[in-house]
């Protein structure tokens, strides 16, 4: 039997994939009742990420809701965990990388143990302390006003540190990425830091599981021709992985 989290995930990738779910099928295909259903996506529309309906539930593409940590760290766990794992195949050793804050971000962090000689600067405290624990690794953190949220840093101190460097990859978690909108945050102070951490980076590589295409939070970020590659997982629509590639960047599925 799937656990209520389990449950909540898989429900969130089929409304991302199909872009509707009716409660009657949930019901059967998770073997649970109808009002177990419509409790799952009572909590998912308190959440900003989809729109109740008559007996089902639409998707939400627009603005929506900060999300905490805790609450983003339930969602597309394997996805973002293969995720992490490309990522790091992509960090050669002696690299100076910049790493934003986020659960995306952490599942990179977590799997750079082996690597020797790099330098990573963050602005997530979180981060920072697993990084911390790996020998090879000269670690450096923004400094700033703490996000709690998010465990990040932001303001002026941290965009003044990061702009003291120059790095040979940022790899970037976003909470929208539309072709129309480009990059966003629900964030002001967080948009604006990651606006300064692209400034600073020779290649910027946005790290985003497929549920984050097609929508755009409050604070803009950049454009997505700013992007070098896209790291992704296999459920992005063809639609975006067409015309992503028609721009010239460089889209890896996992």
């Amino acid at each position: 039997m799937r656990s209520t989290v389990e449950r909540r995930d898989s429900i969130i990738q089929l409304i991302q994939k199909n872009g509707k779910v009716r409660v009657d099928n949930l019901s059967d295909q998770f073997d649970v009742s109808s009002v177990t259903i419509r409790n799952d996506l009572d909590f998912l529309e308190k959440k900003g990420i989809l729109h109740r309906t008559h007996g089902g539930a639409l998707i939400r593409k627009n603005v929506y809701e900060d999300p905490t940590l805790e609450e983003k760290q339930k969602l597309f766990q394997k996805e973002k965990q293969r995720i992490g794992e490309k990522a790091v195949e992509m960090i050669n050793d002696g690299d100076s990388i910049l790493l934003d804050s986020g659960t995306t971000a952490m599942e990179v962090a977590h799997r750079l143990s082996e690597k020797k000689n790099l330098t990573i600067m963050t602005n997530a405290i979180n981060i920072a302390l697993k990084l911390g624990g790996f020998e090879a690794l000269n670690v450096m953190l923004t400094g700033g006003v703490l996000r709690k949220e998010s465990f990040s840093l932001v303001g002026p101190e941290a965009e003044a540190t990061i702009s003291n460097y120059y790095f040979d990859k940022l790899f970037l978690g976003v909470d929208g990425l539309d072709i129309k909108y480009g990059l966003t945050t629900p964030n002001p102070m967080e948009a604006q830091l990651n606006r300064t951490m692209v400034e600073r980076a020779q290649q910027v590589v946005a790290i985003a599981d497929s549920s984050k295409f097609g929508r755009h939070s409050f604070s803009y970020i950049c454009d997505v021709d700013v992007i070098s590659t896209i790291i992704t997982d296999s459920n992005i629509s063809s639609q975006y992985e067409t015309e992503l590639l028609r721009r010239n960047i460089n889209v890896i599925k996992v």
